[in-house]
């Protein structure tokens, strides 16, 4: 997926002039990193709040127009106001096709309602994770990584070990433990019925 999104570089700097672009529906934003200097840009804030509703927004390569230039980038950051929908900041990085970028890529579970688990064993699926910090060349980045549960059975869970990486993919960070992704967990409310039955039988005259 390509995305792109115009801005223009901002010329006025300080609190008073973020503000100023605010009430004006303008986002103040940056654009760092690649061996140049930083460039302080700002964005429709309606156009820039729609592209942050879409995942693709967050884990992809995008490309900003800035000026009619064009560069590279990736989302960063976002500072959001602490009650309403409105972006305050956002932070992009350039980047180089020759090194190797982290980020967090999200994750897309398949066959769930097919799965051993939920087919028969009438568990719930429970997500731990939704996303994966990786390591890769730009070329090789991707939108989303699978996981597929198609044969996840009661009480089993998938770890971050068990999950097929793309090609030229990595994961970023390397520790001893080995991160739960997803498990098949019994529903509480049927675990609860059942030893009600169990209890129930139990106390029946024999």
């Amino acid at each position: 997926m390509s995305i792109t999104f115009k801005a223009t570089r901002r010329e006025q700097q300080g609190s008073s002039a973020s503000r100023r672009l605010r009430r004006a529906g303008q986002l103040p934003g940056i654009i760092y990193g690649g061996g140049k200097e930083a460039t302080s840009i700002v964005m429709s804030h309606n156009d820039l709040f729609h592209l942050l509703k879409k995942e693709a927004f967050h884990s992809t390569l995008l490309t900003a127009e800035v000026d009619g230039a064009k560069e590279t980038v990736v989302l960063r950051d976002t500072q959001w106001h602490p009650y309403k929908q409105q972006a305050l900041h956002i932070d992009f990085q350039r980047i180089d096709a020759e090194h190797a970028i982290h980020i967090k890529v999200p994750l897309h579970f398949v066959n769930g309602e097919t799965s051993p688990a939920v087919k028969l064993g009438g568990c719930l699926i429970a997500h731990v994770m939704t996303e994966l910090d990786v390591k890769c060349l730009p070329k090789h980045l991707p939108e989303f990584i699978v996981v597929d549960l198609a044969n996840l059975e009661d009480g089993q869970s998938l770890h971050v070990s068990h999950l097929t990486l793309p090609q030229g993919v990595e994961l970023a960070h390397h520790t001893d433990t080995d991160p739960v992704v997803v498990s098949a967990q019994q529903s509480r409310i049927d675990s609860d019925a059942e030893a009600a039955a169990e209890q129930q039988e139990g106390s029946e005259p024999a």
